[in-house]
Order: structure tokens, then C-alpha cells, then sequence
């Protein structure tokens, strides 16, 4: 019998694996002073639809009152509803962490994954922004990579940008398709007759490709004649700076080039690359927004992580074998000895039969010796 498309099972070593690098991140987020929240698996899709990206669909449903349901597609927006109910009075800022499952349709990879991640939720400052991609890095590093970039943008470079310009929906669009696959070609022929300033023209057109260090940010200082871009480029001067506090400096390039696919993004955005995977395996940003729409007043930024990307790595590990394996001809005895065994603290075994029994009885010198596991072999008489 087939699983459905997109979904798959996970092996003892696998999940073992999985699990593992899943409670050394929330440590990790523990010591960066975040608390760990679960919201639930079903959603209202009033409550999540606005905010998924055009490439993702949700799993909707009716309940029995004709309300439409989703199956939880991230952890933002159900986070976001929240802290304005049940969090509302907390003081901010409030940092919190999640890991659980989401699922999303026609996202072109699985359709349930866990992720991983945080919000840091009451603060305007660059330096929760720096903060949140420094634990980022830091998280990635706990999961065992070392071969990793953070990207590293502002959504008002374009965005902003496009509001300040006025463009309209059509080419925006047009530009942001391009833009997002970094088609040089596209941008061109779209920019070529359209009627904009030869400046905004001129940065679109570098848009895809202004990828680096501290000189793309040197670059922006030709456009800030425009208020977004100086704005923007303020921002991600200020957060690139923080990040070399931090020490992390070296895994980040600055890309003005990525746009995130949720709407609620509204300043720094970065997504995380690893050599092996086509995308990006963390994405996250600021969005400043999205609190309003549950009549809360705040800001927030954070980060998600496919945690599930480490298995196409081949990540796994043995799966947990027992210390002793206990066997016998006497049921209750070997019952009682497991007994004891697990109150002391071992991982034991239990022969169920004869036949489990008898293929060790055979020879009793192997009382106390290993078995090619590793398991110590223990007879009750």
C-alpha cells in the first residue's frame, strides 16, 4: 500500500536522528532565553490563507458547522494569534520557540516536515534582527553544518521601492517573478519599456546580481536618492555590523536579490543554503505587520528551519539496542529480573518464548559475554 504523495515515514534511525538534533536546537534556543510554545495543528483558514506564499497551498477542509479548517502550513501567523489572545498582557519583548509538524500543498518538496524555530516578538530594534540570524547560525552549527551561507536582504529594497515608484500590479509582479528566479534576461526586457526613472531602472536591473560583503552595501549608496533604499540600506548596514559583533559574520553575504514568498515580511529578510539541497533549508525575516492584523500593536522577527533537510543529507543513527537481553525458562522470573533492571536505569530486553530462549540456552558460556550488538545476555534461572 503507497503512502500518499509528499508524505513519507521515518526509520528508528532516522527518527532517533531526527529527534536528537531537534532537542539540541530547542537547548540551544533555551540558552538564548527562549520558551518553547505548541500551537495547534488546525487552524481556521481565515487565519492563515492571507499570509501563504502563491507557491504553497493549504490542506483545507469543512467542519461540521461549515467552517473552513487548514492543517497548520507554518508557525508565524498561528503564533502571532497566539500571543494576541492568551499572551496579549505579557511583557515584551517576548522570545519564543516551536518545533512541531506543518504541511503545505504543491510547495514542489514534502508536503509535511518538521520545522524548527523562534520569534522575537515587541522589539524595532536591528539588534533583535542580528540577533535572531546570529542564533540561526548558531542553530545550524548545533545541527553538525559547517558548509552553510546566510543570505541576507531587506524586502524595502523592492518592496518599498515599488510602493514609492507606483508601480503598478502588472509589472510589479512581472519584476518580482524575475527578480525572484534571478533572470537577468527577464528584468531587462521587462525594464525596456517601461516608463520609469533611468536610476530605478538602472538598480532593478542590478538587483538579481548585487550579492556579497559590506561593498554591496557601499553599492546602495549610488540609489538612496530614493527614501526606501536609504532607509533599507541603513537597516542592513546596521544588522551586517551587529552580525560581525556577534562573530558570525563570515557565514552571511548580503543578496538584495531574495524576496520571501510570505506577506507579512516587511524589513530584513535572509534565507540559509547548505551545498547539497536546491533550496533554502532556513528562512526568516522581520515583519512588522502581521500583529495588527490580530489587533496587537507589536512587531516581530524570527526564523524557520526544514529540520527535515538533514535527512536527504543522510542523517541517521543506529538505533537505540537494548543493554541486556534477559531470557529463561521461567516467565515470571524474567519478568520480575527486567523489572529490576529498568528501576536501576538499563535498557533491557525481554526473551518472549522457548524459542527466543532456546537459541541462546544451547550454550551457557555465553553468560555475561557480548553479543555482535553489544548486548550483555543475562539467564534467570
Amino acid at each position: 500500500m503507497r503512502i500518499a504523495e509528499g508524505l513519507r515515514d521515518l526509520l528508528p534511525g532516522e527518527l532517533s536522528f531526527l529527534e536528537e538534533k531537534e532537542r539540541g536546537a530547542l537547548d540551544l534556543f533555551e540558552a538564548w532565553s527562549y520558551r518553547k510554545v505548541l500551537t495547534t495543528g488546525l487552524e481556521y483558514g481565515e487565519c492563515v490563507e492571507p499570509e501563504m506564499p502563491r507557491k504553497g497551498r493549504l490542506y483545507k477542509f469543512f467542519d461540521q458547522e461549515g467552517r473552513v479548517l487548514a492543517l497548520r502550513p507554518e508557525f508565524t501567523t498561528p503564533i502571532a494569534r497566539l500571543v494576541s489572545s492568551r499572551m496579549r498582557h505579557d511583557a515584551l519583548p517576548l522570545r519564543l520557540c516551536y518545533s512541531g509538524d506543518v504541511y503545505r500543498y504543491g510547495s514542489g518538496r514534502y508536503r509535511e516536515f518538521r520545522q524548527i524555530g523562534v520569534e522575537l516578538i515587541g522589539s524595532t530594534a536591528e539588534m533583535a534582527d542580528a540577533e535572531v540570524i546570529a542564533l540561526a547560525i548558531e542553530m545550524l552549527r548545533c545541527l553538525g553544518l559547517r558548509d552553510f551561507r546566510i543570505s541576507l536582504g531587506h524586502i524595502g529594497v523592492f518592496s518599498d521601492l515599488a510602493v514609492e515608484l507606483a508601480l503598478e500590479d502588472g509589472l510589479r509582479t512581472d519584476l518580482e517573478d524575475g527578480l525572484a528566479q534571478k533572470d537577468v534576461v527577464r528584468m531587462r526586457e521587462v525594464l525596456a519599456t517601461c516608463p520609469l526613472p533611468e536610476m530605478a531602472k538602472e538598480l532593478l536591473r542590478l538587483l538579481p546580481s548585487l550579492t556579497g560583503g559590506a561593498e554591496v552595501l557601499d553599492r546602495l549608496r549610488e540609489f538612496e536618492c530614493f527614501d526606501s533604499v536609504r532607509r533599507a540600506a541603513a537597516s542592513l548596514r546596521t544588522v551586517f555590523g551587529f552580525l560581525g559583533d556577534f562573530g558570525v559574520q563570515e557565514h552571511v553575504s548580503v543578496d538584495l536579490g531574495i524576496l520571501r514568498g510570505f506577506a507579512y515580511y516587511t524589513g530584513t529578510i535572509f534565507e540559509g543554503y547548505i551545498p547539497e539541497v536546491g533550496f533554502p533549508v532556513l528562512e526568516g525575516g522581520r515583519y512588522d505587520r502581521l500583529y495588527e492584523e490580530f489587533g496587537m500593536s507589536t512587531q516581530a522577527t524570527g526564523f524557520a528551519c526544514n529540520l527535515e533537510t538533514l535527512l536527504s543529507l543522510g542523517g541517521q543513527r543506529p538505533s537505540p539496542e537494548a543493554d541486556i537481553l534477559v531470557c529463561g525458562n521461567a516467565p515470571d522470573r524474567i519478568i520480575r529480573r527486567c523489572r529490576e533492571l529498568r528501576e536501576a536505569g538499563k535498557k533491557v530486553e525481554m526473551a518472549l518464548g522457548p524459542s527466543a530462549y532456546d537459541r541462546l540456552a544451547h550454550d551457557r558460556l555465553v553468560h555475561d559475554l557480548p553479543l555482535h550488538d553489544h548486548r550483555r545476555v543475562e539467564f534467570v534461572e
